[in-house]
Formats: C-alpha cells, structure tokens, sequence
C-alpha cells in the first residue's frame, strides 16, 4: 500500500521532536567558525547577519548577482494576496511585492531585529506605501495569525533560522489551504558559488527539512545565477 506523503512527514517530524531516535538539534564543540555549532538533520546553522549587513542587503551589485526580479515572477503574486518577506532585512524585497499585492492585498516584513523593522517603517512613510506593515518575530516564531497568509518567502534567511523545525510549524499554520512557501537559498552544490559554506544550502537539504513540517516540494526554479528558489505546499 502506498504510504500517503503527510503520514512521512508526520512520522520523521515524531522522530525529531520525540527524540525516539535523534534529537532535534545537537551541539557540537568543533564546527565552522561561521556557524552556531547548531545542527539541525546533518546542516550546521548559520550565524544571523544583523543591522551591520543592511549595506551588504543593499549593495548596487546584488541587481546582477542574483537578479531579484526572477525571484519576484517566480512567485507569481497577484493583487489581493497576503505575502510575506520573512527575514526581510532592509525591506529590500518587502518593498517590491507590495506593489503587487495592490490595495486589497497585503505585503508583512517579517524580522527579529527591531532596527531592521524601524528601517523599513521610516521608508514606507517617507514613500506612503499604505499596504506594507512589519512584524517583529522570535527566534522560534514569526507571530503571523493562522490561516492568513497566500505566499511567504525567505531569502538566503532560512539556513540562519536558530530553531527551523518551530519557526516552519508555525509558518504552515499561517499558510492558507494551498498556500505557498518558497525558498531561495545559495547553491551548495556549485564550487562556483563563493558564498561561506554554512551559508548555502542543496536542494535535497532544503527538500527533507520542509518535509519535515508536512511542506510538499512543489517544484525548484533554477534559473536564478547563484540560487535555489524552491517552493512549497500546504499539504
């Protein structure tokens, strides 16, 4: 008989949150000196980037390194949506799909750090973006109300996540039925990509992480330069 995609997911995530076999997350002594030492399933957790990195967010290069605007057609919003830019730094994507969403619709940048957030308040003042409004999360939890939300999105911000398995429940429950989850992460498997290796990801990483939390592996779109942009499912 075959196994329905919801009972895996839910029998890994009893593994990890139970302990039966591995715990959730373990600390090791030795590790990158850009990590945590925080594992989570085999993946070393990244050091977060803080208001220091606003300039590195922002730098005039990023339009050709990464080309946002493929990131933006991936998404595929249309006005009337909730999306949300977790981890949105500077508000660099934020202020790009609020324009989209239109005046029914609703752009939220999500972020732990206040000084990030006041950034992206002071700027949509000072440019009257009615439609864009700031949550402040937890490490654990991105404080967005349950069954509210059509797309979020991170941007090279999950492998930084101190306590992904909590932060990516609480995601899928503020999905809508059928809402999207997508992932743009730096390509580890290209040698080419010259980013800190705690600060990429693989595909088949980022796949059995979302898994994990009962998120279904719609499709990866590769055609941004240096990126994974891979989206996901409510089941």
């Amino acid at each position: 008989m075959k196994r329905q995609p919801w009972i895996a997911a839910l029998a890994l995530a009893v593994v990890y949150t139970t302990g039966a076999q591995t715990p959730l997350y373990e600390q090791h002594a030795e590790h990158d000196p850009d990590g945590t030492g925080r594992f989570y399933m085999g993946r070393e957790i990244a050091q977060v980037m803080g208001p220091g990195g606003i300039l590195w967010l922002e730098r005039p290069e990023r339009e050709v390194e990464e080309q946002p605007q493929r990131v933006i057609d991936a998404l595929a919003i249309v006005p009337g949506q909730t999306v949300v830019d977790l981890g949105a730094g500077s508000g660099y994507y934020s202020f790009r799909i609020a324009p989209l969403v239109g005046s029914r619709g609703k752009a939220i940048a999500v972020d732990i750090e206040p000084a990030m957030l006041h950034v992206i308040q002071q700027r949509a003042e000072r440019e009257h973006v009615a439609n864009l409004v700031t949550i402040q999360s937890t490490a654990c939890d991105p404080h967005l109300p349950d069954g509210t939300v059509d797309i979020l999105f991170m941007v090279d911000v999950y492998h930084e996540l101190s306590c992904p398995y909590e932060m990516m429940q609480k995601v899928r429950a503020a999905l809508k039925p059928g809402g999207r989850v997508a992932l743009i992460e730096f390509r580890q498997e290209d040698p080419k990509v010259m980013i800190k290796a705690v600060h990429k990801m693989s595909e088949a990483q980022i796949i059995r992480e979302m898994r994990a939390v009962g998120l279904k592996h719609v499709k990866t779109v590769e055609t941004l330069p240096i990126q994974h942009l891979a989206i996901f499912e409510k089941n």
